[in-house]
């Protein structure tokens, strides 16, 4: 099971995006999708899906969160001609962001919002350990952060390190405060990217992207709630977010089991005890399903 993944938070397109995000990767496919019921969003679609081998989640749950280019992900594509076919995809309906072309750390690349909001990096290069690599852009009040946060991430996860750390340098960056201008580093063995933002922006990390934990027992859901969680007034449900206002979200590695293994009854008991935590309480959780 992946350790860490990609949760996108839709109004109502995330199965819709889902399904054209599958059509333009090989090793893509729909795993699972599941109705949420009486959620505080109302009945909520969870879909889980593969991109190039990669597991992400997506949630249709309201028009409470939108993606900014502060996240985004990072596509390594083998030709011009794959640069070139995705991003024809991508920008019907979308923004670009940095305009196709030549740029002095590759050959062909482009930077498009899509038209569901969600940022693409389509990059021409031979660095293909990961087909898509999540990329953090510190911005706002976390911009000049980059290198404290990966410091920070890879001493929580095991099976994690720094591989690479670009600095701008002078006059490079606008923004006096930013500092990294790329870094590569592995948390649970996934490949993950940050940058400092080098321009003054206004945007910054919220809940529209955010990144599960999968736990394998109440243990290791509260050494991860107690090392991630930073923000009090932002804890629940299993959600925290953490000192540079990125959002995780820290729950059990079976929660399909832990929500839906009874009857209807219960599975509603069980949801209901859970939109009243903030940490995910496995044995409460039990309690309610049984009516203790």
């Amino acid at each position: 099971m992946q350790k860490i993944v990609p949760h996108l938070w839709y109004d109502k397109e995330a199965k819709e995006a889902a399904l054209f995000y599958i059509s333009l990767f090989e090793n893509s496919k729909l795993l699972n999708q599941t109705v949420i019921e009486n959620t505080p969003s109302g009945d909520s679609e969870l879909v889980s899906f593969e991109l190039a081998g990669l597991e992400f989640m997506a949630i249709s749950a309201g028009p409470y969160f939108k993606f900014n280019p502060s996240i985004s992900l990072m596509v390594a594509c083998e030709s011009v001609e794959e640069v070139n076919t995705k991003w024809e995809a991508l920008v019907e309906g979308g923004t670009e962001l940095m305009p196709l072309g030549e740029y002095p750390f590759s050959k062909w690349y482009g930077w498009i919002q899509d038209r569901f909001g969600l940022s693409w990096q389509l990059m021409l290069t031979d660095q293909t350990a990961q087909k898509i690599t999540p990329n953090f852009l510190f911005s706002g009040d976390a911009c000049g952060k980059a290198e404290e946060a990966i410091n920070f991430y890879t001493n929580i996860f095991e099976d994690s390190e720094i591989g690479y750390i670009s600095y701008y340098g002078e006059g490079e960056a606008v923004s006096a405060k930013a500092k990294v201008n790329y870094a590569a580093f592995k948390l649970c063995g996934m490949h993950f990217s940050v940058m400092d933002n080098a321009y003054d922006v206004d945007f910054n990390f919220n809940e529209a992207f955010s990144l599960i934990v999968n736990c394998k027992d109440q243990k290791e859901i509260d050494y991860f709630w107690d090392q991630l969680s930073a923000v009090p007034e932002s804890e629940q449900c299993g959600w925290v977010k953490d000192q540079f206002g990125l959002s995780w979200q820290i729950v059990p590695d079976n929660m399909n089991e832990v929500m839906y293994k009874g009857s209807r009854e219960e599975n509603l008991r069980v949801m209901e005890a859970l939109y009243k935590m903030k940490k995910i309480d496995l044995e409460t959780l039990e309690k309610a399903r049984l009516k203790k």
